[in-house]
């Protein structure tokens, strides 16, 4: 089969095409200008919205796994951003969906959000794949709007879905909040985080999601499913923080400021948000991936964060 990977110039997308090479799959990738074409079987998409013509590039295409996605806004978008991520995570998600099932493809696989879930949990309760939605910001809302797109679609065409909503993703050339900890830790910048020891967070390393999407292309049980993933150990920040000192070689440099005072600061600020994902919990519950698919991570968090110290 060939495998048609959408954004695979981005940290998700190069990992499956490089994994997959590797395997000796056959694949396409999809990048947007032609200066991030790796191989001669990526093509160039520069516009990946509701007007797209897909039929070109899905000629003798499989499966699809469409991992491009819009997940911040510009500046010039910032007025109105639910337009924005709705013209790429909706209306070119869907797009590239009904001209596949039009071409044939099929099987479809989502890489969307746990988002689409939610900001965070309580003590002791994961999401899990059967709540109902509950996103909270207009990304979020964008992977659930295409989430139900794709559902009408597959139900009407018969190609069959596969929903994967992943967690935070970390790995080699990650960025975002991620790799600003890391530098920090790095750098051995004294951080206010010791009290954050009772929350929990979900993490994904980049290969243990690799490993479940090409999982998911294959697996029979896999087709009209969406599945959460994670690496299978929830840690809280403090305990984070000292787990990428650890594969850094060094010692995380905490300090003690209560959880309630850097929230009340991040008020203050605007950073409500960054707070939230620094003192909350966000837990997935991943037991009925592993269970329906006979899949575990290959890999662990230590190894996953060996890995990001290696590159």
């Amino acid at each position: 089969m060939t495998v048609l990977v959408t954004g695979a110039n981005g940290l998700v997308g190069q990992a499956l095409i490089d994994t997959m090479r590797q395997r000796g799959m056959a694949c396409r990738g999809v990048v947007r200008r032609a200066a991030l074409q790796r191989s001669a079987d990526d093509v160039v998409m520069p516009e990946q919205n509701g007007q797209t013509d897909w039929q070109p590039v899905l000629a003798g295409v499989s499966a699809v796994i469409h991992c491009a996605a819009q997940t911040r806004v510009t500046p010039a978008e910032a007025a109105d951003p639910k337009a924005a991520y709705r013209q790429i995570n909706v209306a070119g998600t869907l797009q590239l969906a009904r001209q596949a099932a039009a071409a044939g493809v099929q099987r479809f696989v989502f890489v969307s959000s746990v988002k689409v879930n939610g900001e965070q949990t309580l003590p002791g309760k994961p999401f899990t794949a059967a709540a109902v939605p509950a996103p909270e910001d207009a990304y979020g809302r964008s992977k659930a709007e295409a989430e139900a797109g794709l559902q009408d679609i597959a139900r009407h065409t018969g190609m069959a879905l596969v929903i994967v909503r992943p967690p935070l993703i970390y790995g080699p050339g990650v960025r975002g909040n991620f790799a600003s900890l890391w530098r920090w830790v790095a750098a051995g910048i004294p951080l206010p985080f010791a009290a954050l020891t009772q929350n929990r967070r979900s993490l994904v390393a980049l290969d243990n999601l690799v490993d479940l999407l090409l999982t998911c292309v294959r697996h029979t049980q896999a087709a009209g499913q969406i599945f959460l993933v994670s690496d299978g150990e929830d840690v809280s920040t403090a305990e984070l923080l000292h787990r990428m000192a650890q594969a850094q070689g060094r010692s995380a440099r905490l300090l003690w400021l209560p959880a309630g005072l850097m929230q009340w600061a991040a008020r203050m600020l605007g950073k409500q948000a960054v707070a939230q994902r620094l003192c909350g919990s966000l837990q997935v519950d991943h037991a009925a991936t592993c269970r329906q698919l006979d899949w575990h991570p290959p890999v662990t968090l230590d190894e996953g964060l060996r890995r990001v110290a290696e590159r």
